[in-house]
């Protein structure tokens, strides 16, 4: 098996940037960039507003991140989604690392490189949401603890302690649950039962804690010491109770309200596309993997490992017993699922045994790639016209992957037409799909054309309109408030509406000039109507920005 060159990182993290043309959407990643933003000004880390009000659901990690940022970039996409992709690239980095210590360097390159260029990572970094961080926090404390069960250097122990703490900084407990099922079964059948009582362990509980201790400040100020505080609907709330219990645990056990009924298959469902183009030589891997340890009666032998395979299992089987459950809460593992991938992509290349799975394979993931590259041009060709730029990089792109397809000195097909079609794929989704789409979000769009008029947040008021408009907030500036009757509205005030909101304003004598108008959709749930440019126009609504007289 060849080597992945460097430069194909190089090109995917290039492509992960030109993701900062795209908007935040709403709902969840425009409120947390409009989290960070206020965070910013008011330079209170400690506690979170969300516009005003007491939020109590993510850690703050992320909000400290993006503050700090977009100090120092501006406000705006780049200062907020900068420390995702960075720590996007640091996932790929520790994959690498954790591959290579595994197995080998070959199989580092390969696990790298199928975690840079599934879907779901490309989607982290156009959606900021926190998991690209908790992301590349938990791998990186795999491979440093990994690391220090090998050398016994203490600061690869502490490193990994460290990472574990900002991982539950970012998303909670469950950044430190997935090592914890990594090591235990990788230990347990290899009967290592010594590894699971080190006094160093002692230390590492101890780094974890320490840095935990500003977080936790924050949370027993902001809540816990003020019970009489009206909290999701609820008083006497605790802040520590619910980061280090509720929110996580309390969807298991049915303590927490949240439930959408989500069943133990929702998660796989969702990999079907989040993990694509190597989802059918994961579920293969994973397979295999099971087998094998079927086979050999629950012991491993020298050279292998199961850090991987348990790690993944036990995690979905955690996360999938959860009540509410969401198709990216599944990003966390995909590093695992990589690695596990990647070692059976280079056993299919190098075994006899598997050459008939790698006959199989082969031409269902060249199908899978074919069709993923006819699909993308309908969507950013036709569904919005890209022009001459979407087809034309469609078309150099299909030729690439023809001459892959079709040379005779490449080897690895099974890994290289796949990677090809979806780093072609994510070319026109971000830079043309996703960067039109987010267009027809009102709130961006609004918000945007406030700031560049420099009319002031607090002038403006946002009257019956059917949409989130998380987003907003953060492209103006400032907070804006939501009102439901027009009754001591001022002169020279303005306001964001719909038809309806703008006849209810004829009707009662308010007289009024036009500063903006446009059309929206509620861009996060996509219909075949919408997609269709032929019925768009009846599926969009109208909006008007107003200046009353």
């Amino acid at each position: 098996m060849p080597k992945v060159p460097f430069w194909v990182f190089v090109l995917i993290g290039l492509l992960y940037f030109t993701a900062v043309r795209v908007d935040t959407m709403d709902v969840d990643a425009s409120q947390y960039a409009e989290i960070s933003r206020e965070m910013m000004v008011s330079g209170d880390y400690l506690h979170i507003y969300d516009r005003g009000i007491d939020y109590l659901d993510k850690p703050p990690l992320l909000f400290w991140l993006s503050a700090a940022s977009m100090r120092i970039f501006g406000v705006g996409n780049f200062g907020y989604k900068l420390p995702s992709i960075l720590f996007a690239l640091l996932a790929i980095w520790a994959t690498y690392k954790l591959g290579k210590r595994l197995y080998d360097d070959v199989t580092g390159r390969m696990a790298a490189l199928v975690l840079a260029s599934c879907q779901g990572m490309f989607l982290m970094t156009n959606d900021v949401r926190c998991d690209t961080i908790l992301m590349g926090c938990v791998i990186t404390a795999i491979w440093w603890i990994q690391e220090w069960t090998i050398t016994r250097r203490a600061a690869y122990l502490a490193g990994g302690s460290a990472a574990i703490a900002l991982g539950m900084m970012t998303k909670g407990p469950i950044a430190l649950m997935v090592p914890v099922f990594c090591f235990a079964t990788d230990w347990a059948l290899k009967r290592q039962w010594r590894m699971f009582f080190r006094p160093a362990y002692l230390w590492a509980v101890l780094v974890i804690a320490v840095l935990l201790i500003p977080m936790s400040i924050g949370l027993y100020q902001q809540f816990d010491m003020h019970p009489e505080k009206v909290v999701n609907g609820a008083q006497g709330v605790s802040g520590l109770r619910f980061f280090y219990w509720s929110q996580s645990f309390g969807r298991i056990t049915g303590e927490s309200p949240w439930n959408n009924g989500a069943k133990i298959d929702f998660l796989m469902l969702n990999m079907l596309w989040s993990f694509l183009p190597w989802i059918f030589l994961f579920i293969s891997a994973l397979i295999v993997s099971i087998r094998q340890v079927v086979v050999q009666k629950g012991r491993l032998q020298p050279g292998q490992e199961w850090l991987t395979t348990g790690g993944f299992l036990l995690a979905y089987l955690a996360l999938g017993s959860s009540a509410y459950q969401l198709p990216h809460y599944i990003f966390v593992v995909f590093p695992l699922a990589a690695i596990l991938t990647a070692r059976h992509i280079a056993d299919m290349m190098a075994q006899d045994r598997l050459a008939r799975l790698r006959q199989i394979m082969t031409p269902i993931h060249t199908v899978i790639s074919l069709l993923l590259l006819l699909a993308v041009i309908v969507l950013a060709a036709y569904v919005f016209a890209g022009g001459i730029w979407a087809t034309g990089l469609w078309c150099a792109g299909l030729l690439l992957w023809l001459y892959l397809a079709l040379s005779k000195q490449l080897k690895a097909r099974l890994l290289w037409l796949p990677a090809t079609a979806i780093i072609v794929v994510n070319v026109l989704l971000t830079n043309f799909f996703y960067h039109t789409l987010l267009g027809y979000q009102v709130g961006a769009a609004a918000g945007r054309h406030i700031a560049a008029a420099s009319i002031s947040p607090s002038s403006v008021a946002i009257y019956r309109v059917s949409d989130p408009l998380n987003s907003i907030q953060f492209y103006a500036g400032g907070s804006i408030k939501s009102i439901d009757t027009l009754v001591g509205i001022k002169r020279g005030s303005y306001l964001l509406t719909m038809r309806e909101g703008l006849d209810k304003v004829a009707a009662l004598g308010y007289k009024y000039d036009t500063v903006k108008a446009g059309e929206f959709y509620k861009v996060s749930e996509l219909t075949l109507p919408f997609l269709n440019p032929a019925t768009r126009a009846a599926e969009v609504k109208n909006y008007w920005l107003v200046k009353v007289r």
